[in-house]
């Protein structure tokens, strides 16, 4: 169960968080270790607390906590740390990540970002793009929304008009959210201990879908 609205994103900034990985480590009796992973992508955590001024600010997360029923709906997030398809310091263009290649029969392409050191990379599916933000292009032209392809926002999937042919380069660039929930269904708040400095726990942590 998932709600298309965003965590205001004023309270989000200043949050702490980031990838989360889960990796199985067995230390053999020569010393060696045999690591694997059951999960192929990283999972994020967030600290929503960190990120309060005001108690204006914990009515706003009160009230958003509450109209989703604490762990039970989903929400959007936006990471200030890692928001684009491009780097942070940098416009997005329809040229940042390559999607997929053209084989003249496929029409749809799920949006990814690319995370690359040295020769390793990382393919991360992105799946709630930003409304309005989705640029794409087909082997190094600007296509227009509505009239070229559509957007399906809420899973992230492009959609062209007709299929790219055989070779075609397909590229896109955009902002994107982190589908996550509550990780709690208590918020403790004190107003004696908030104005001191003091701020309340808020784990936030991202879902499949």
């Amino acid at each position: 169960m998932f709600h298309e609205i965003r965590f205001p994103a004023n309270l989000s900034f200043g949050s702490v968080g980031g990838p989360e990985r889960r990796t199985e480590v067995v230390t053999l009796a020569n010393g060696f270790e045999e690591r694997n992973t059951p999960w192929a992508h990283s999972r994020r955590r967030y600290d929503a607390g960190v990120g309060l001024r005001s108690l204006d600010d914990v009515e706003a997360l009160i009230a958003f906590f509450e109209a989703r029923r604490g762990r039970l709906f989903g929400f959007r997030w936006k990471d200030w740390s890692d928001y684009k398809s491009c780097l942070p310091s940098r416009a997005v263009s329809f040229t940042d990540q390559v999607i997929g290649t053209g084989d003249g029969q496929t029409a749809t392409f799920q949006l990814v970002k690319r995370y690359v050191s040295g020769p390793q990379d990382y393919v991360r599916p992105i799946l709630k793009p930003v409304q309005g933000t989705v640029q794409v292009g087909l082997s190094g032209d600007r296509l227009v929304e509505t009239v070229h392809y559509t957007v399906d926002y809420t899973r992230g999937r492009i959609t062209f008009a007709e299929a790219p042919g055989p070779g075609a380069e397909i590229s896109a660039g955009f902002e994107f959210d982190v589908p996550v929930r509550f990780d709690t269904d208590l918020i403790q708040t004190s107003v004696a201990s908030f104005q001191a400095g003091e701020v309340p726990t808020v784990p936030v942590v991202e879902v499949r879908i």
